[in-house]
């Protein structure tokens, strides 16, 4: 939600853009899930875990406690509160199937700004996940790909 507030797509208080759930249409997908021998492994919910369907949390693919030696994948945005650790980041989505019900809602609407909305929606989405093993005091990141503009832009440049 900060980070669509940044960008200057979303505006207004907090506690009502969170009680409104706006960023689920943003956001469609899960916060990450188990890694094994499948891409969405299963085993996400232990025997008697309920499901649940509030909007921007239906779709968690895991409500388990971590343990070490697990893979996971993590899809939202994630810094270490010390810094020391690779970020881990993720996407978001601008699909128009999601956003036009929004902007059909004056409850929601009063939220967008619709020309900085205006200039993303082309864009489609972008979603980066990082698969992540679970240590004894916290986590290494797995994932090695290129996030930076330069990075992206100096293997472009090498044709690869």
């Amino acid at each position: 939600m900060r980070g669509l507030v940044k960008a200057g797509i979303l505006h207004g208080d907090e506690e009502e853009l969170i009680k409104s759930h706006i960023t689920a249409a943003f956001f469609p997908h899960g916060l990450g899930h188990l890694l094994g021998l499948d891409v969405h492994d299963v085993g996400g919910y232990p025997a008697g875990t309920e499901r649940i369907e509030e909007p921007g949390i239906r779709y968690l693919r895991m409500r388990r406690v971590l343990k070490k030696g697990m893979v996971v994948t993590v899809e939202p945005e994630y810094f270490s509160p010390t810094q020391t650790q690779t970020p881990i980041t993720a996407g978001i989505y601008f699909c128009n199937h999601m956003i036009n019900p929004l902007l059909d809602n004056p409850d929601m609407a009063r939220f967008i700004d619709l020309e900085v909305l205006a200039r993303y929606r082309p864009v489609g989405g972008v979603r980066i996940e990082d698969d992540v093993l679970i240590t004894e005091d916290g986590y290494e990141n797995l994932t090695t790909v290129p996030r930076s503009v330069e990075e992206i832009e100096a293997i472009m440049a090498e044709g690869r």
